[in-house]
C-alpha cells in the first residue's frame, strides 16, 4: 500500500465564515486553528499547508469563563531595563478585540514558518461586516 501526500495542486482553499458573538474564545481558537491547519480534510499531510480561509466576525462579542476578564494578563518585553508592559484582557477587549483572538489562534498553530504562513489566511473583524462576500464564504457554525 502507498500513502497518499497532500500535494500543492491538488490543494483548493475554502473561506468559510465564524460568527464569534456569544462563543468561548478556547473552544473558537482550537475550531478556528484545526480549520486553518487543515485538520479537518481526509488527506492531511502535517507538512504541507492545505488549511481553509477563515474569516471571524463579531470578535468583540465574545465570551470568557470565569473571572478571565480582570484576571488574564498580556505581557510584552521590549528589552530594555523596565521595559515590561502588562495589560489586562478587560481593557484590551476594548482596545483591540481582534487581537486577543488572533492571539488565541496563533498560539495553537505550529511554531514554524509553515504555523507563520497559516495564519496568513485567518481574518478577524470585531463587528459583523466583512469585505470578503465576493468570495462568498460558507458558514460555519461552531
Amino acid at each position: 500500500m502507498k500513502t497518499y501526500i497532500a500535494q500543492k495542486k491538488d490543494i483548493k482553499p475554502r473561506y468559510l465564515l465564524i460568527d464569534a458573538s456569544g462563543k468561548i474564545l478556547g473552544r473558537l481558537a482550537t475550531r478556528v486553528a484545526r480549520l486553518l491547519m487543515g485538520k479537518d480534510k481526509v488527506a492531511y499531510t502535517p507538512h504541507v499547508d492545505q488549511g481553509d480561509f477563515v474569516v471571524v466576525v463579531n470578535a468583540a462579542n465574545i465570551s470568557f469563563s470565569g473571572r478571565k476578564l480582570k484576571q488574564k494578563i498580556f505581557t510584552r518585553f521590549s528589552g530594555y531595563p523596565g521595559g515590561l508592559k502588562e495589560i489586562n484582557l478587560e481593557r484590551m477587549m476594548r482596545e483591540k478585540p481582534t487581537e486577543v483572538v488572533r492571539h488565541a489562534i496563533r498560539g495553537m498553530l505550529p511554531k514554524s514558518r509553515l504555523g507563520s504562513q497559516m495564519l496568513t489566511r485567518l481574518r478577524v473583524y470585531a463587528g459583523p461586516e466583512h469585505p470578503h462576500s465576493a468570495q462568498s464564504p460558507e458558514v460555519i457554525n461552531i
